[in-house]
């Protein structure tokens, strides 16, 4: 997660470029290069896109731009019927991703995989509601006081989202991915109405258009929920979080689902020993799989890249160029 990014000095010299982060993520050719440098640089198995998760309340109508050093900034929230009449045309203003996905596969080795995303309809929704990254306190008040202008969001977000991982899987991405990053703090109730319910839609939806790349579902902070994920969302992967257990794992994987993630991020920028313990560890635990070595979130701009390099070489037995 957030291997093409600010811990490689050619990805910041590639920003540079830019004039602003989205314009960087909608232009095919240097997503497409930010994409391919880390596959230059380690030998990981799988490349993911270099997007964005706020692409989609863009696509939708909502203003959305990044403020350097704060993150991203969203407008007033659209009325819900001016965003539901933008579900079709928000896939076509989301093309260039397409062309990313096309031209990474055109130059990635066969053997590598190329994994899309999106963000998830709640995940995303806190952002347009919120405008900003935050607490999100206020986000889940209105999952409390507005149920049915939540519900009537997600419902249009599920519909976006899908065709947008419908576009991907048909510009090249081989596996897909569902980006929860806000799944915690959410009674059992919430968080089956709010999160299983929608991740279970887009699946159907995405299914339904022929599309049978597999899809991982990272309903991250979840906890003990994770498994009540597992039991109602037909993912084929779970990822998993930091405080994920070697005993939820292998219970996962009992059920036949591949799982992803658990290294903390902050120890890969760490590193020393108790990093080499700790994948040491992972790689036993997962036993024979089905497992895909992974962050429990993504990685940090300070990372030293030995240390990328030193965890790739440990898992896979190949050293960084």
């Amino acid at each position: 997660m957030r291997q093409a990014g600010r811990s490689l000095p050619e990805y910041r010299a590639l920003r540079e470029k830019a004039p602003d982060f989205i314009a960087f993520c909608l232009h095919p050719e240097m997503a497409a290069e930010a994409t391919l440098q880390p596959m230059r640089r380690f030998p990981m198995d799988g490349a993911i896109v270099f997007a964005d998760i706020l692409l989609i309340p863009r696509a939708l109508g909502q203003d959305v731009w990044f403020e350097a050093g704060e993150g991203p900034r969203l407008g007033p929230l659209p009325e819900i019927s001016a965003l539901r009449d933008q579900v079709e045309a928000s896939t076509g203003r989301l093309a260039a991703v397409g062309e990313t996905l096309q031209r990474v596969r055109a130059e990635l080795e066969p053997d590598r995989a190329l994994i899309g995303f999106a963000g998830a309809p709640w995940t995303v929704a806190t952002y347009m509601l919120e405008g900003r990254g935050s607490n999100r306190e206020a986000a889940r008040a209105f999952a409390y006081a507005e149920p049915e202008k939540l519900d009537a969001l997600l419902d249009v977000l599920v519909e976006a989202t899908a065709r947008y991982l419908v576009l991907q899987a048909k510009s090249g991405a081989q596996a897909l991915k569902l980006f929860e990053s806000w799944a915690e703090g959410l009674s059992e109730d919430v968080f089956e109405r709010i999160v299983v319910k929608p991740h279970a839609a887009v699946v159907e939806k995405v299914r339904a258009a022929g599309v049978a790349a597999p899809i991982i579902g990272f309903p991250r902070g979840a906890g003990a929920q994770v498994e009540t994920y597992a039991e109602s969302v037909p993912v084929e992967g779970i990822a998993l979080d930091t405080q994920a257990t070697a005993a939820l794992g292998r219970r996962l994987q009992a059920q036949g689902r591949c799982i992803q993630g658990a290294l903390d991020n902050l120890l890969l920028r760490q590193g020393g020993p108790a990093l080499d313990a700790r994948v040491d560890q992972l790689l036993a635990q997962w036993g024979d799989g089905p497992w895909i070595f992974n962050l429990g979130h993504g990685v940090m701009p300070d990372t030293p890249i030995e240390h990328i390099a030193r965890v790739v070489e440990r898992v896979t037995g190949k050293r960084a160029s």
